[in-house]
């Protein structure tokens, strides 16, 4: 019964991915789409536009503040109406009458106030625009190594793509090879040669290849998707990679990780940022020296302007004691910024050790490339003897399949290997741009 339905599920497959749109793609359009619209890219690239909304806050520690009002009172309040009349430019000798300076009518005053305050030496504010500079420089960076990542990792899922497409091309052959021994062996058991046994095994080879002929298709559909949520496309088409699987050609060289690199600078960047935070929390025990100035202009009607005056001033502040807030605040920016000296020397120590295991794995692949070379051209050998002994009934039935078996292995280990070796190189150009 697990015959017909493996045959039956194999059958619905093949015609699903007929089925479906079939497009062919270049690994250049793939990483001209992915850096368009890549959802990793435009995140990124967000995060900077926040960073530098940040820094652009902090000219206000160099560009003046000002506002503008309109107020309108009335009242009868002794003070308040005398400074109104005194404001409006109003007052008269009756007005200082006792009775009239006890107990004034109701006066209305409307008050235009154009106001201006300048700030002139904020030590702090200067650091921690600096802190803003370098945090938005950072993230520039980090966008910069977002597009380096996702370059690399284009190429390594459509390597991925071309590996998938080359196990369905192996399998097929595999699968056309293993139905030409089905009928090889139906005519040889019709003839009394071989056995029920014999024959059955061929039929449950014939079936083990299709059904790694099915996970083979389903891998070429999950590595098509995979490049759809690259680009960033929701329709998820079937893709076929218009270039070959093969051999990069690579010389690999003794280099070791640059502290210019792209995230390791930016690590830097934010250690200068925390850096600049502390100095900044230091710097807030300071006083702070600031200008201020206004224009006002007052009358008994709306929107009139009968009296003017102006005031314009200095003023130095200095918060003396803020119960040990400050001290509090700068502890920990200070530790902060030791944290991260530390993790940016920790990042790179890493990154040195990644590049030495990505070197020998480089290494191994190279090896273990040449040798995987030798070993498929031995199996087809092998599978080609054993086929024309089979054809004239001088060798084993289970010789046969095991040949084939075999070929097809290392047909697939030997494109597995050129995988490893085309990756391990993209990986080592990605550690050492």
């Amino acid at each position: 019964m697990k015959t017909p339905i493996y045959i039956t599920i194999f059958f619905f497959v093949t015609l699903s991915l007929q089925a479906q749109e079939l497009v062919p793609i270049t690994k250049s359009e793939v990483l001209a789409r992915v850096s368009e619209k890549n959802t990793s890219i435009k995140i990124s690239q967000q995060e900077f536009n926040q960073a530098r909304a940040d820094y652009r806050q902090t000219n206000a520690v160099f560009l003046p503040n000002i506002t503008a009002s309109h107020t309108a009172i009335a009242t009868t309040n002794p003070l308040m109406a005398f400074g109104s009349k005194l404001n409006q430019e109003i007052l008269t000798q009756n007005d200082f009458s006792p009775a009239l300076l006890n107990n004034p009518s109701q006066i209305e005053n409307y008050a235009t106030k154009l106001e201006i305050q300048q700030p002139l030496i904020n030590l702090d504010g200067m650091y921690q625009r600096k802190a803003a500079k370098s945090k938005m420089e950072a993230m520039s960076l980090k966008t910069e190594r977002t597009q380096d990542f996702l370059a690399f990792e284009v190429n390594k899922a459509y390597m991925q793509l071309q590996l998938a497409y080359k196990a369905v091309d192996v399998l097929e052959k595999a699968l056309e090879a293993a139905n030409a021994n089905k009928k090889l062996a139906d005519n040889s058991f019709k003839q009394g040669y071989l056995q029920r046994a014999d024959v059955l095994n061929v039929e449950v080879r014939v079936t083990e290849v299709k059904n790694q002929l099915h996970s083979a298709r389903s891998n070429v559909q999950n590595a098509s998707n995979y490049l759809s949520f690259l680009m960033n496309d929701e329709t998820y088409v079937v893709y076929t990679p218009t270039d070959e699987l093969k051999i990069s050609t690579f010389a690999m060289e003794d280099k070791m990780i640059s502290e210019n690199r792209s995230d390791i600078k930016a690590m830097q960047l934010a250690s200068n940022a925390y850096e600049a935070i502390n100095k900044a929390d230091k710097m807030a025990f300071l006083p702070r020296l600031n200008a201020f100035g206004s224009y006002e202009l007052y009358d008994d009607q709306i929107f009139q302007a009968d009296a003017n005056g102006y005031l314009f001033g200095a003023q130095l502040s200095w918060d003396l004691f803020q119960g040990s807030k400050r001290f509090g605040k700068a502890q920990k920016s200070k530790a902060e910024f030791e944290k991260s000296k530390l993790e940016y020397k920790q990042y790179v120590s890493q990154s040195n050790l990644e590049l030495n295991k990505a070197k020998r794995t480089f290494l191994d692949a190279e090896n273990k490339l040449k040798l995987t070379s030798l070993a498929l051209q031995q199996s087809e050998e092998s599978l080609r003897i054993r086929t024309n002994r089979f054809k004239e009934g001088l060798e084993k039935t289970s010789d046969l399949l095991m040949a084939e078996t075999q070929y097809a292995q290392k047909q697939l280990e030997y494109y597995q290997t050129i995988f490893e070796y085309n990756y391990s190189q993209a990986y080592l150009q990605f550690l050492v741009p």
